[in-house]
């Protein structure tokens, strides 16, 4: 099912939730359109292409969908490639960093259809020209990727986070956090694995607070909806410890016992 999240003056922006099923974590796919240009977001894999496929057949032309952006390399995220550019005619906007490791994922029979349509985005981010606007891609290295980039859609100030602010919430996944201290419980142990360091969780939310964002839409679980609501996200992400901050700590600890 769709939820739209914008729809103003021809760009509209779409929220896919529910399509996951079986053993496979949730997952969120964003689609945006934009004067009859479209633009899908961490399409994901094989439980996920039938039926975001049928979903977007309703609202557009799989055929002319410009662009699909892939925050990183994940089986979640792009493991579905293959057929998007088998069945549409989208350019796929990845880090320059898996530019060549995405051709694994494409049948050799198809290599010279989906070689030339990879569009590589340098370290330091850059913009994607989409219909009458544009799709900013900011740097998020390390949150959980070596090259990672999170996405921001101008017009509607939405930001698509990838797995930053992702949730494994049971349920309502497409309704916006109302209650973050109840919240964090259903994100903090990810975060706390799957993200590096404090040094880059730190990095990020400096970038992020320079841009006007209106909501943040994690891969997984319930977006962030409101000023108010997002500053609390970020002052908590700003502070946590992560990663390798939690790893190494507690190596030194282990060894300081045997020591003792």
């Amino acid at each position: 099912m769709a939820h739209k999240l914008y729809d103003k003056d021809g760009h509209a922006v779409y929220l896919f939730a529910d399509l996951v099923t079986g053993d496979g974590i949730q997952s969120n796919q964003l689609f945006i359109e934009n004067h009859h240009h479209s633009a899908l977001f961490d399409p994901g894999g094989a439980l996920t292409y039938q039926p975001l496929n049928m979903a977007i057949s309703k609202i557009s032309s799989i055929k002319a969908l410009d662009y699909v952006f892939a925050t990183h390399q994940d089986p979640d995220i792009i493991s579905s490639i293959d057929k998007w550019i088998m069945y549409s005619d989208a350019k796929v906007v990845v880090s320059r960093l898996w530019e060549r490791f995405l051709p694994h994922l494409i049948p050799g029979y198809m290599a010279p259809k989906g070689g030339d349509r990879i569009v590589s985005i340098p370290d330091e981010g850059g913009t994607v020209s989409f219909g009458d606007s544009v799709i900013k891609a900011i740097p998020a290295h390390f949150l959980h990727s070596v090259g990672n980039f999170h996405f921001y859609d101008p017009i509607s100030k939405i930001l698509f986070s990838g797995d930053v602010g992702a949730s494994l919430a049971d349920k309502d996944h497409e309704k916006p956090v109302d209650n973050f201290s109840e919240h964090v419980k259903t994100m903090e142990g990810f975060h706390r694995r799957y993200m590096v360091s404090n040094v880059a969780s730190r990095d990020w939310v400096k970038r992020i607070r320079k841009i006007d964002i209106d909501m943040i839409v994690p891969q997984h679980g319930r977006p962030f909806k409101g000023k108010p609501m997002i500053a609390e996200f970020l002052t908590w992400f700003e502070e946590l410890e992560c990663g390798i901050d939690l790893m190494y700590a507690n190596d030194i600890l282990k060894a300081n016992s045997r020591e003792s």
